[in-house]
């Protein structure tokens, strides 16, 4: 009887582990949150970086979507929706979404990509320690506005007039702005800033532009200038505005220039930060990225259509020219 009882036990016992052995290994959940829309290539770029690091969208990791196509006020009731799904990972692209993230959870870890000044927002503590549940990366967008007008200026000296797409509910785009005005003052150009909050804006912020005859254009990244990129670079064309753009995706559907950092490959970085978190290292204990390389493009199809010439000076220094 007592071998009996032995055996039976041993039987459970290792029942037991087998059943153990065929849980199947929780799979992650990660919630991806845009003001912009499907057509991006951003959430693209995160998916090659997830790829690159061994993640199989539908094998190893699951990825809710959600987009909130131009309009920043439906931020809050997506990412509400994320947190319901109880998703493992938030990861959001531009300040607004990472605000109305930072909002929603302080529990759930939020990696942040193209985040102007984090700091300066009050996302973050500090870049080295950022503190609570929010990481990533920044574009360094607000000390870049004016690098752009002066490369502008510098290709083209006349320009002294110059109207600027922005969102003036985007927090990064109102500190970039700042900075813009700085240099237009030292380069003594008038700028004009034109709201573009929503997809609604796009058509009236361009004939204001038209109306106060600009010599020049400019446009802040944000959902709105990131999706409607290719009307706002026929504008320009078609008005023969010599223009700067914040990222080489705009140069790349014929915008004339572009300069600021490689947007694609933070997105694909995103993707580190992500395993990282997955793989036990908590949020605030890894320190915000900010990019190092910054990419002047230039078109030179665009500006052989516009009747413009880009000096020798600013075309030597372009990492990348479109012919």
């Amino acid at each position: 009887m007592k071998n009996i009882f032995c055996l039976l036990l041993a039987v459970a016992v290792l029942g037991g582990g087998a059943t153990q052995a065929q849980q199947p290994k929780k799979v992650p959940r990660i919630g991806y949150l845009s003001t912009g829309s499907r057509l991006s290539a951003d959430g693209e770029a995160f998916q090659q970086g997830l790829r690159d690091l061994g993640y199989i969208e539908g094998q190893n990791i699951t990825i809710e979507y959600r987009y909130a196509e131009g309009m920043a006020e439906r931020l809050p009731n997506l990412v509400a929706e994320l947190v319901q799904l109880k998703v493992d990972i938030i990861v959001v692209g531009g300040s607004p979404a990472t605000q109305a993230a930072k909002n929603a959870t302080k529990t759930i870890p939020i990696v942040m990509t193209n985040a102007t000044n984090p700091v300066g927002i009050g996302l973050i503590a500090s870049l080295a320690h950022p503190g609570g549940n929010v990481t990533g990366l920044s574009n360094v967008g607000s000390d870049l506005g004016g690098k752009q007008l002066e490369l502008l200026k510098e290709a083209f000296p006349r320009v002294s007039h110059v109207g600027v797409l922005w969102d003036s509910a985007n927090p990064g785009n109102a500190l970039w702005l700042g900075e813009m005005k700085v240099a237009a003052e030292a380069l003594r150009i008038t700028l004009q800033p034109v709201d573009v909050h929503g997809p609604s804006d796009i058509e009236s912020a361009l004939s204001a532009i038209k109306k106060e005859h600009a010599s020049g254009l400019g446009a802040l990244r944000n959902a709105v200038t990131n999706n409607y990129r290719a009307r706002i670079v026929d504008f320009a064309a078609k008005s023969r505005l010599p223009a700067m753009y914040p990222d080489r995706e705009f140069a790349e559907v014929g915008g004339l220039m572009s300069y600021g950092p490689n947007f694609a490959d933070l997105f694909r970085r995103a993707a580190t930060y992500v395993d990282k978190i997955l793989k036990g290292v908590k949020p605030a204990d890894l320190p915000v990225e900010q990019p190092t390389k910054f990419e002047l493009v230039i078109n030179l199809k665009t500006a052989k259509q516009i009747g413009v010439t880009i000096p020798q000076t600013v075309l030597y220094r372009a990492d990348k020219v479109i012919r």
